[in-house]
Order: C-alpha cells, then structure tokens, then sequence
C-alpha cells in the first residue's frame, strides 16, 4: 500500500502538471495535519493562548482567519524565543510545522496555474495585461489553497476557479479607474451593469429607480456609481479627418519644452562647453558660441559677430573654419578630459 507521503512527494516532483482529485486532498489533509502540529507546540504558552482564544472580527471567521491566527500565533513564540530559551524547542518545531504546511500549500495553489493563464487570456484587456492578470491570478490561488476543504467533496481546480477569477476583475475594477472605489462600491456597480443587460435582454423598460431596487440600494447611490464609468482614455481615436488620431493628440502641446529633451540639451551643451575649453583658443570658442547661439539660443550672422569683435566679416569666416576644423581633427572631443588634452594657446592676431 502507497503511503500519503510517497504521494505528496510524487505529486510535488510534478508541481506543473495537473494533480489527481486524490492528490489534492492528500496535499490539503497534510496541510491540516502539518497545522495541527504546530498549534500543539504552541499550545500552553500564554503569548499564543492569547492569539488563539481571541473573539475573531467578523472578517476572520473563516477558515482564512483561523490560519492567520495561527500564524501570528507561532510568529509572537518564535519572536518570545529569542528572549526565553526555554521556549527555543518549541518554537523551533512549530515554526518547522508551519513552514512545512506553507511549502504543501504553494505547492497546492501552484498546480493551478493553468487556471490563472486560462481566466488571464480571457480577461486581458487595455486596463491589465495577460502577464499582470496572471500575477493576479496566483494570488487567487494561494487565498484558495488557505481556505480549501478537502472533506466537502469538490475538486480544488473547481473551487480556486472563482477565487482566481474574483482576484483579477477586483483588480481590473481597481485598476481601470481613474479614482479608486471601495470593494463593496466595484461590486454594486457590476450587479447595476447585470441588471440593466437583464432588463434589456428581457426587452423591458427601465430606469435608475428600478435599477436601485433591483440591485437593493438607495436611487442616489445607483446614479452616482453608474456615474463613475463616465471616463475617456487619452488613447481613444477620434474622428477627425479619413485618419483618426487619439485624443492625448489634441491636448498635448508640441510648442512646450519637453523634460527630457531639455535635460539632453543641457548635458550636451555642458559638454561641448568644455571640450572647447580644452581644444579651441578664446577668440574660435567666443566665434562658435556667438554664431551658433550655445548660450542664448541666437544664431547670428558673421557681419554681426564681426561688429562685436572689432574684425571683418572674412576674418570671423576664416576663424570659424579654423575652429571647425580644430574639432573635427579631436576624435576625442566627447571626452577630452580622458586623454589628458593641453588647451590650445591664444594665437596672435
């Protein structure tokens, strides 16, 4: 006869492969069983007595509850250890058993992921993607391997399947919103999205006060959630023209300085500025600053830089070729620090 263990170690060599009905429940009994060892260390200890016999919210009154204050349980006698050797050993073999049913329940949670890709590829959308849907999706699987029953008689993949599909629509209700809604709010607004393709189905008339009673809330709270799906993404094409262009085309301003594209400027400017510091004389860096506008963005012309430095418009053309000419021959110019260049001397004019 096969022992359970020989099957959870059988099924855990094949985490990515699809586990049997018996397997699940031998997986999820060992977790039970691996729980139940833990709690037994810790049972007498005060610090735990006290996690444990606490009145639960009305949140916690779940299995999910009971398995995190278990867990907060043994975390206050691990911590207490540290101080206390006397609690060192049971600590220690409790903080083993829980480790040991975390370890059974991913492994458990894991042998749905073909659940989580499945619901991802049909929910993928422009607010989520298949990958942060999937991602979403294993979270619905590990809230589904805490609360899992063995002994009700379903099969885990059967049961994860509406934990797994809960996470990703909560997620995209979150994340599809310009302003986030509370849980009960998303929820209410879908079961308002249901009635009306019920109504309209059926063929019958309706309006927001039969909508409310419908869905059981006030005519005031109906108007205002349908009222937040009002929203219109900048990507949306519009009409305009035989090429529908988006709409983050019209209200963006191509005349405003761009963030980034000034911040290149800046640095190449910096740059350049101290490469002609190293190659070019004072007169061919003061000709190349003015004629090209480094400084305040001016372009002038060579009469004009002529006037300002007391010389004929060939003079300042002859010195602007020299000075291009200067840097063309660097073909370390990005980076003349590195190379160790002298600055030229002031030649005599």
């Amino acid at each position: 006869m096969v022992s359970q263990f020989s099957l959870i170690d059988s099924a855990r060599k094949r985490v990515s492969e699809r586990l049997t009905a018996e397997e699940e429940k031998d997986i999820a009994r060992a977790i039970r069983r691996a729980e139940v060892d833990s709690k037994e260390q810790i049972k007498g200890i005060h610090i735990a007595d006290d996690i444990l016999k606490r009145k639960p919210d009305r949140a916690e009154r779940t299995r999910a509850g009971a398995v995190d204050r278990l867990e907060a349980a043994v975390e206050a006698v691990w911590k207490a250890s540290k101080d206390d050797p006397a609690l060192k050993a049971r600590a220690r073999q409790a903080k083993g058993a829980w480790a040991h049913a975390e370890s059974l329940r991913w492994q458990l949670a894991m042998s749905g992921r073909r659940i989580a890709h499945g619901e991802a590829r049909k929910l993928a959308g422009p607010f989520m993607d298949e990958e942060d849907l999937v991602q979403e999706g294993y979270i619905g699987l590990l809230r589904a391997a805490k609360r899992f029953d063995p002994d009700r008689g379903i099969r885990f993949s059967t049961y994860a399947r509406w934990w797994v599909r809960a996470q990703m629509t909560r997620a995209i209700d979150h994340t599809g919103r310009p302003v986030r809604l509370p849980g009960c709010a998303v929820e209410q607004t879908r079961n308002l999205r249901k009635a009306i393709k019920r109504f309209e189905a059926a063929g019958i008339p309706y309006g927001i006060a039969e909508l409310a009673e419908e869905v059981g809330i006030d005519k005031e709270r109906a108007e205002l959630l349908l009222s937040q799906g009002n929203t219109i993404s900048l990507e949306q094409p519009v009409d305009d023209g035989p090429r529908p262009r988006p709409l983050e085309r019209f209200l963006s301003d191509e005349d405003a300085v761009q963030p980034d594209s000034e911040a290149i400027q800046t640095q190449e400017l910096h740059r350049m500025h101290q490469a002609f510091d190293l190659v070019l004389t004072d007169r061919q860096r003061f000709v190349l600053t003015r004629r090209y506008g480094l400084e305040d963005g001016e372009f002038r012309t060579l009469s004009e830089v002529g006037k300002e430095m007391g010389l004929s418009r060939e003079r300042v053309r002859q010195i602007e070729r020299e000075a291009l000419i200067r840097l063309r021959e660097q073909s370390n110019i990005r980076d003349p620090a590195s190379r160790g260049l002298a600055p030229v001397a002031e030649l005599d004019e």
